[in-house]
């Protein structure tokens, strides 16, 4: 039982693809980041290369990472004891990381082994709760106005709610526009117009496996509480199934009981929660491999 690193994308498809797409909803973050990753660039999270990595228990795989620095580093549905080797082995590469995102369970097992060999503090980032698409139950009756696809004449505005989405959630903003330009160019991102004028966004990833995830959703400060948000959400979520996707994600931040409220009445279920921890005082150093 031993955990493999390496820098190259297709040695990390090779050993550890098929077990992520066995699971491709609780795998969800890892698929689209490593999506990315292929679409974008190695650059595509931060200027140093993206490292990835795989647990072997005899000669099958058991349990993956994904670290873009200088990001946490991504688990993929783990044991806690693998969470703790994986905690050991990046220490003795000599790695400094920020800290952690998955299943709690298996992020506070990396969190006890990391911060007993480095010192410092842990401290909750986020905390998570995905969901899936169940039976699509749009906002009746509705906001005034109608979706529809943003164009390449919309990029500055979407950018600019990437980034303000960025800025509320309390994460990193897109590092350039490529991964918004991406979105805009294969119709996955929506804007709801109400007399003929933008008032709230919704977008998604790329389908993996038959599965996409719906993020961001955002309104501006002065037009929400009016349903937009339901309302766009609801058609992205129409979309996606229209388009093929067989499983429609998005995560919510558990602090807001707004929002899971409002996504469990459009008809997503929840499945697991998620957390990202982040290290603070000694264990937090400057990240690098």
């Amino acid at each position: 039982m031993t955990w493999t690193d390496t820098a190259d994308p297709a040695a990390f498809e090779a050993a550890a693809g098929a077990f992520l797409r066995a699971r491709p909803v609780p795998h969800t973050m890892l698929l689209s980041v490593a999506a990315t990753l292929r679409t974008t660039g190695a650059d595509a999270y931060g200027d140093d290369p993206p490292r990835y990595g795989w647990w072997r228990e005899g000669t099958e795989t058991g349990a993956a990472f994904l670290w873009t620095p200088p990001r946490p580093v991504l688990l993929s549905a783990m044991t806690e004891r693998a969470a703790s080797a994986l905690a050991g082995a990046l220490t003795a590469r000599g790695w400094h990381v920020p800290g952690v995102a998955g299943d709690p369970a298996a992020a506070d097992a990396f969190a006890a082994t990391w911060l007993r060999h480095h010192g410092g503090a842990a401290h909750t980032g986020e905390r998570n709760r995905l969901y899936r698409l169940g039976t699509l139950t749009p906002p009746d009756p509705g906001p005034p106005g109608a979706a529809r696809p943003a164009t390449a004449a919309d990029r500055h505005l979407v950018l600019e709610w990437f980034t303000a989405f960025a800025a509320d959630a309390g994460v990193a903003p897109p590092r350039d526009a490529r991964t918004v330009d991406d979105r805009i160019a294969h119709g996955r991102v929506l804007l709801w117009e109400d007399g003929g004028r933008p008032v709230a966004m919704a977008a998604r990833t790329g389908t993996e496996d038959g599965v996409t995830r719906v993020a961001p959703v955002y309104t501006p400060p002065e037009r929400r509480g009016r349903g937009y948000a339901g309302a766009v959400t609801a058609a992205l979520s129409r979309a996606a199934r229209d388009a093929g996707a067989r499983e429609v994600l998005l995560f919510t931040d558990l602090g807001n009981p707004t929002a899971n409220a409002l996504y469990q009445r459009l008809g997503y279920e929840p499945v697991q929660e998620r957390v990202v921890l982040e290290f603070t005082g000694a264990g937090r150093e400057a990240a690098r491999v």
